[in-house]
Order: C-alpha cells, then sequence, then structure tokens
C-alpha cells in the first residue's frame, strides 16, 4: 500500500469520526444513548470519534439511523472536507 494511500485513508477515518462527532452532538445524543440506540457499545462510538475504528457499512447505517441523518449525508460531509 503506497503511503498516499495510508494517509488518504486514515484523513477520512479522522474526518468520518469528526463528523460522526458533530451529528452525535447536534442530535443532542451521548455516546451511551447513540451506541444504544445503534446497537453497538459506547467505547466503539468513542473510537470511531477518536479515528481508532473504521465503521462496516451496516455499523454506519446504523448509526447513521440513529442520528437521523442518511449514511450518504454523513458521507458527503467527509468528501467535501477531503478535497
Amino acid at each position: 500500500m503506497s503511503t498516499d494511500l495510508v494517509v488518504s485513508s486514515s484523513y477520512s477515518r479522522r474526518m468520518l469520526g469528526e463528523e460522526l462527532r458533530k451529528a452525535r452532538q447536534q442530535a443532542g445524543l451521548t455516546q451511551e444513548t447513540l451506541a444504544f440506540e445503534a446497537g453497538v457499545d459506547r467505547t466503539y462510538i468513542s473510537q470511531l470519534e477518536h479515528d481508532k475504528k473504521s465503521p462496516t457499512l451496516d455499523v454506519l447505517f446504523r448509526i447513521s439511523k440513529a442520528l437521523g441523518i442518511k449514511a450518504s449525508i454523513l458521507i458527503a460531509r467527509v468528501e467535501r472536507n477531503y478535497q
């Protein structure tokens, strides 16, 4: 894997974590409440928000649903910041 791909992967993961945190805060949810609604552990939400994990597509859809936002909107926000 080239260095550019590693950097871009890390950057996109970090940006997704930031967008998830912003969306969670805008929804007025704690990490614990979001985790419960999405069927994941609170520590997993924390790891996503702090660039430690990448969600599977299934988990991203469940988190998005719990946030009341489409996954495509979250991804578009990451993509917009990426360019």
